[in-house]
């Protein structure tokens, strides 16, 4: 006999396993009048997404299709959430000012510590000609995007950074593919684009 804990733990389950299959439809997916396009989910604090972050760029230039990044900072790392706040700061501004503070920060990773975070923004806000106040989320609006995105990446399975996927809205192809070895970035996106 099956007992009702059992069945309902089962439903839970099941439930759970559709709600993470429309959370990868809808977020591993290029963005509206794209066929292919890379979804990145990194750290700007983790080693491996700096080391990776210009391979991605100059794969998105080169195929010339949208680069989608989402923050998810990891507990371990002492700086990345506050950089990723800082970072929608920029987003709202203009994506690519965005895209472009994320890039410098990885550039100067090494340099970054808790104290000297909030300098490094103001430089780059500075020779940007954009205004930084001083209280940047005053509101927590910010930290909850930051929150929101890194829950959409533990609700699909993520769980290191970065985690990259390719992904197509191609008919009749694999929607996604994940890449494990950046080295073989530009092979898997001509794979995808030749399906």
């Amino acid at each position: 006999m099956i007992k009702r804990s059992a069945i309902v733990a089962s439903f839970a389950l099941f439930i759970a396993c559709i709600s993470s299959a429309q959370d990868l439809s809808t977020v591993l997916k290029p963005p509206k009048g794209a066929q292919v396009a890379l979804v990145v989910f990194e750290d700007l604090q983790c080693p491996q997404c700096r080391i990776s972050a210009p391979v991605i760029k100059n794969a998105g230039q080169t195929y010339k299709i949208p680069v989608v990044r989402h923050d998810f900072p990891l507990p371990i790392h002492n700086w990345s959430f506050d950089a990723a706040v800082i970072a929608h700061y920029f987003d709202a501004r203009s994506p690519q000012l965005g895209y472009d503070f994320r890039d410098y920060i990885f550039q100067h990773q090494l340099e970054i510590i808790p104290t000297n975070l909030r300098s490094f923004a103001d430089k780059f806000a500075s020779e940007h000609k954009v205004d930084l106040p001083f209280v940047v989320d005053p509101q927590g609006k910010l930290a909850a995007e930051v929150n929101a995105e890194r829950a959409l990446g533990s609700r699909i399975g993520i769980h290191q950074t970065p985690t990259i996927y390719i992904v197509s809205s191609k008919p009749g192809g694999k929607p996604y593919v994940e890449v494990t070895d950046r080295s073989q970035l530009f092979q898997m996106i001509d794979a995808m684009r030749n399906q």
